[in-house]
């Protein structure tokens, strides 16, 4: 009886044993298979995530880029887009009638040389509004830019008719000059510069009041020269007369001395009393904003 009872204990141990040898293997084989499957797991979620391909990709703004592309008005050309974010020109009075203009784009014209100092940086752009010798200096411009353009009075009359031109960084449009004894219609204009950023300066040359003058209101000059020495052309009182006849947003006198090589005086210029008036004095600069 007690072999018998020695070896169902036996058994038994050897049962519990078997089992407790069974579960600890099972438990470290297991927990190798719960490792594994949590890497296979990973692993298989890594590999089955989603391909994106660009068409699947969505933008912040769905309809951004139509929108963007449909930002300006349908109505406006791409040059007068342009237009809205040009630089501005910057305008030096070199005196007399003389100008010196450098576009936003880098260009530099010159108008009408004789006065001044400033005449080193090169040119592009040449105007002559007629042939007297105190508008056409052109040997004090040291150096030209390859392409340099120079327009006179002939050109812009050609066929006697005012031409326009259009340059790339300004559009120029001749226009009517003269009706006094010095100055002959056939042979003198005036110029109207219109530039990247759209501001139109219109710069009379020497002149009396024009015809054309009537039809300027229209184009809504943003800055505008008057001549003004009373003596080989409009005097104050006349000029004062053009000038609200044209109605720029600013007006300019120049050419107020014909004795005086600068062809500036502060007391005569003070009496060109017109709304919007802006007075330069010889190498002042302005920004044509």
């Amino acid at each position: 009886m007690k072999k018998r009872n020695r070896m169902l204990i036996a058994v038994i141990v050897f049962t519990l044993t078997a089992v407790l040898i069974s579960g600890c293997g099972g438990k470290k084989d297991g927990g190798k298979g719960q490792d594994g499957n949590a890497e296979q797991e990973a692993k298989k979620d890594e590999n089955e995530l989603p391909i994106l391909r660009p068409s699947d990709i969505p933008t912040a703004d769905p309809g951004g880029e139509k929108e963007q592309q449909d930002s300006t008005d349908p109505g406006v050309t791409p040059d007068e887009n342009k237009e809205e974010i040009m630089g501005a020109a910057t305008l030096r009075y070199q005196g007399h009638g003389s100008l010196r203009i450098i576009t936003a784009e880098g260009k530099t014209i010159y108008i009408d040389p004789f006065s001044g100092d400033g005449y080193d940086v090169p040119a592009d752009l040449i105007l002559i509004t007629h042939g007297h010798y105190d508008h056409t200096q052109t040997q004090l411009i040291t150096t030209k830019n390859e392409g340099c353009k120079t327009i006179t009075y002939a050109e812009a009359l050609s066929g006697g008719t005012h031409q326009s031109f259009d340059l790339g960084f300004v559009k120029v449009e001749a226009v009517e000059a003269g009706y006094n004894k010095n100055h002959n219609v056939t042979e003198c204009v005036g110029y109207i510069l219109t530039f990247g950023n759209g501001v139109k300066l219109y710069v009379s040359g020497d002149t009396s009041k024009t015809k054309d003058m009537e039809t300027f209101a229209a184009k809504k000059l943003d800055y505008a020269f008057f001549c003004c020495d009373g003596v080989y052309n409009m005097n104050m009182a006349e000029a004062i007369e053009c000038a609200n006849l044209v109605g720029a947003k600013h007006s300019i006198p120049y050419h107020m001395v014909p004795a005086n090589q600068s062809g500036f005086d502060q007391s005569v210029a003070e009496q060109f009393k017109v709304e919007g008036r802006i007075i330069l004095a010889p190498g002042d600069e302005l920004v044509l904003d």
